[in-house]
């Protein structure tokens, strides 16, 4: 089946997803999108976030356009008024003396606010509970946090492969993250249940503009990958007590494009107090390079097909298919059989 096709599936809607960011909802309501799904939050009057369908029930108008008055969404149309459980409160047509009305309610959702994130659920599950994905170090002590936000036009399975896909650093990111040394890499490459992970081996010094500051010993790094269903990835790099992690959420607005929050998290001692800059920029530059090239691989997809031609290191995409498709297919991806493979390849 076309991906373009699995992508939408109903049973993603199951999970947890970013919304905002915990800053971006204030006192007015926003708008997003996740899974086709127009969806709109606010604030009710405990400063909780509250996310309906992004529909008044009365004529169809967005009620992200509307105003919250006393923890309680207003439609701009015709005034009709949801509190934060989705039912009516109020409908100025019928006179000033309206009770709740509980059959008429919003379709709302659930939510959660963690690391400075708000999630939405669109369906609940009782069969998979799973919280959202915690952000690795997110606000302990002596680690910092650059926090990015970027719009690729490319589905969640491409976006995801292409963050813990290490070939295409050499052509792609060329001497900003890595150069063409043409040296033999070993990984084990593990399928646990809704996790895959990958253990580098063999790498020291080539991971771009700054192998001086972060390996200058040159000894081996340790660097680990790992992408968690249905959407998140992580990357983990250890450098003696240099630490380093680029955490991806990437959420599907439509078949065809995702929005990615992507935090780069670092202990670096006492460069912290210097480093974020460097990292923002860093990180922003190779981030740009891969929307290029994401935004091109769709536009081949949409012409051609999604089917590709695997190499030994594409086991990792394999896997990564093989959960997704599980999740799209209405299935457990914590039931599946677990897998491992040792690859090599030369970058």
């Amino acid at each position: 089946m076309n991906s373009l096709v699995k992508n939408s599936s109903v049973h993603h809607r199951r999970f947890w997803y970013i919304a905002c960011e915990s800053k971006d909802l204030g006192k007015q309501p926003i708008a997003r999108t996740i899974l086709n799904e127009w969806v709109v939050l606010y604030r009710d009057e405990k400063g909780r976030a509250v996310a309906f369908q992004d529909r008044c029930i009365h004529r169809n108008f967005q009620l992200s356009k509307g105003k919250v008055k006393n923890g309680c969404l207003e439609c701009p149309y015709h005034g009709w008024t949801f509190n934060s459980e989705g039912t009516v409160v109020r409908i100025p047509s019928e006179g000033p003396e309206n009770k709740v009305l509980s059959s008429r309610k919003a379709i709302s959702y659930d939510t959660i606010e963690q690391d400075d994130f708000i999630y939405v659920r669109l369906e609940k599950n009782s069969n998979y509970d799973a919280s959202p994905f915690a952000m690795p170090h997110y606000k302990e002590k002596g680690f910092k946090t650059v926090r990015l936000f970027n719009v690729f036009k490319n589905n969640v399975t491409n976006c995801a492969e292409n963050y813990i896909d290490v070939p295409h650093t050499v052509f792609v990111h060329d001497g900003i993250f890595r150069s063409s040394e043409n040296k033999k890499f070993k990984a084990i490459v593990e399928r646990v249940g809704p996790t895959v992970k990958i253990d580098y081996r063999n790498e020291t010094t080539n991971v771009g503009w700054f192998s001086w500051f972060l390996n200058p010993s040159g000894g081996e790094i340790t660097h680990h990958d790992y992408f968690h269903a249905p959407n998140v990835t992580s990357v983990e790099y250890y450098f003696g007590k240099k630490e380093f992690f680029i955490t991806s959420h990437s959420v599907p607005v439509s078949d065809t494009e995702t929005h990615v929050y992507t935090d780069l998290t670092f202990k670096f001692g006492f460069w912290n107090l210097f480093a974020s800059p460097i990292v923002r920029y860093q990180g922003q530059s190779v981030i740009d390079q891969d929307i290029e090239v994401l935004d091109n691989q769709m536009k081949v997809i949409q012409k051609y097909g999604s089917d590709f031609s695997n190499s030994k290191a594409d086991i990792i995409h394999v896997l990564i298919e093989s959960i997704r498709d599980e999740v799209a297919a209405g299935g457990d991806p914590r039931e599946l059989p677990n897998k491992s493979h040792e690859i090599e390849f030369w970058i």
